[in-house]
């Protein structure tokens, strides 16, 4: 007979976890923090209330699911909310038995407040590195661009992401709404990366069918 894998023993097996959003991590505790902080209202006023509340599960579309992220970018806009939510998602992480972590997100989405695109990746890569010499967790970050944006947006994040290869970043990505949003038009942002050696995901068939799927490959 197998043996029964029980919590205590998930928890000590060592994992990977390759696809987690900055932006779709963070404590709840954290968003009451800095909404107060930064004076950003949050849709729920105690922490079970909002952590209920950022659970999507009554999103008809892709794009209606992608609306929830508003709240968590609305407090993500500088380095110091960006550093500690990092550090916070890896310590989570490491709690969870996760040695190696890859965060991704789009650094386009944190510069509204004045970072540069530059401080909007350096700071998340502090508090991943602060994780890793407290518990030993490894931390990566994956640069998305946003297919809603314009190509040449995507160029420049796929730029942004090469420059950052040495320092913590090994990806580049392309996520957001499907729909009217093939992959192909991004087709050059993603030669600016594997021409450079950097690995390449995307988000196809989650909100446009199997066409999509075949425009990112």
């Amino acid at each position: 007979m197998s043996p029964i894998l029980d919590r205590d023993l998930l928890l000590k097996l060592p994992k990977a976890e390759l696809h987690c959003h900055l932006d779709g991590s963070v404590r709840a505790e954290t968003l009451l923090d800095l909404g107060l902080e930064y004076g950003q209202p949050m849709p729920r006023q105690d922490a079970d209330g909002l952590r209920d509340h950022m659970r999507v599960s009554d999103a008809h579309n892709l794009e209606e699911y992608l609306e929830r992220f508003t709240v968590t970018l609305s407090v993500m806009q500088t380095a110091a909310a960006l550093e500690r939510i990092a550090y916070e998602l890896a310590v989570d992480a490491a709690a969870d038995g996760v040695r190696y972590l890859e965060v991704r997100y789009s650094p386009i989405l944190n510069v509204r407040h004045g970072l540069s695109l530059g401080e909007a990746v350096e700071a998340p890569l502090r508090g991943l590195a602060r994780a890793h010499r407290e518990l030993g967790i490894v931390g990566r970050v994956i640069v998305c661009a946003i297919r809603s944006m314009a190509p040449d947006v995507s160029l420049e994040l796929a730029e942004l992401a090469v420059a950052y290869r040495k320092d913590g970043v090994v990806g580049f990505d392309l996520a957001g709404g499907e729909a009217g949003h093939p992959a192909s038009l991004h087709a050059r942002a993603f030669h600016h990366a594997r021409n450079h050696d950097l690995a390449c995901t995307c988000h196809p068939g989650e909100g446009d069918g199997a066409e999509s799927v075949r425009q990112a490959l």
